[in-house]
């Protein structure tokens, strides 16, 4: 039932987002519905959650370990080099287990951490988003046509960040399934880059946008604020 809600909830966004394309935006409005931005908002936040919580329960491993590794060094430090040479097989295999473990929590925790830091970006680009579409709003060097056009572009740009929202529920998965370091790292990366490209998509787009705005300016007061608004470097 709650993998149905989520495709639901899923489908029902793709399709606002699919009519936004075909509806002229009110200028007054978002560009994005409210309720769309916080959808994402909400999905991103959960994989933050989450990333947090497998972070501090791997870290307490980690320190556990370290503690365990602190016992087995002093006690080697008393034995004597004849005694350490006659440990057993069993012994030595403890401790090449030990070892193993805490490089795979320690990997683990990288990819934890890699997960976050791309769901952070994902919040960044609504945030991105909303500050610059409310300077493009108030901005009267485009037309309304311009502002349509914008808004279509903005609207395919959050449509993509719904669908990096299912790859990085994937890849919160990938961590309780039977997948291999090898292609959980591959699904990372090609997580990182469609985030990284959609995040880059709205940052050009802004700049763009701001470009022609200062290209409009009819002084250098409207420059200067032009400049600060879409965050123009002189």
């Amino acid at each position: 039932m709650k993998v149905h809600s989520k495709t639901v909830k899923r489908s029902l966004t793709l399709s606002l987002l699919g009519i936004l394309f075909l509806l002229p935006p009110n200028p007054s409005q978002a560009a994005v519905p409210i309720a769309i931005l916080e959808i994402i908002k909400a999905g991103v936040t959960k994989v933050i959650v989450a990333m947090d919580l497998k972070i501090q329960r791997e870290q307490n491993q980690v320190l556990w370990m370290q503690n365990a590794q602190k016992v087995m060094e002093n006690t080697l430090s008393k034995l004597k080099l004849e005694e350490i040479a006659n440990w057993s097989e069993k012994q030595r295999d403890l401790y090449q287990r030990y070892f193993n473990e805490l490089q795979t929590v320690k990997t683990a925790i990288s990819g934890y951490q890699r997960i976050r830091e791309i769901s952070q970006k994902q919040a960044r680009i609504v945030s991105e988003y909303r500050k610059v579409w409310a300077v493009i709003q108030a901005d009267s060097h485009f037309s309304l046509q311009e502002k349509e056009y914008m808004a279509r572009v903005y609207t395919g740009i959050l449509s993509t960040t719904v669908d990096n929202l299912d790859q990085m529920a994937l890849l919160v998965k990938s961590f309780t399934l039977q997948m291999g370091e090898g292609e959980r790292l591959e699904l990372i990366n090609e997580t990182a880059n469609r985030v990284d490209q959609n995040y880059q998509d709205l940052i050009s787009f802004n700049l763009s946008n701001g470009q022609v705005s200062l290209q409009r300016a009819s002084n250098s007061n409207e420059i200067r604020q032009i400049q600060n608004l879409y965050g123009i470097n002189r």
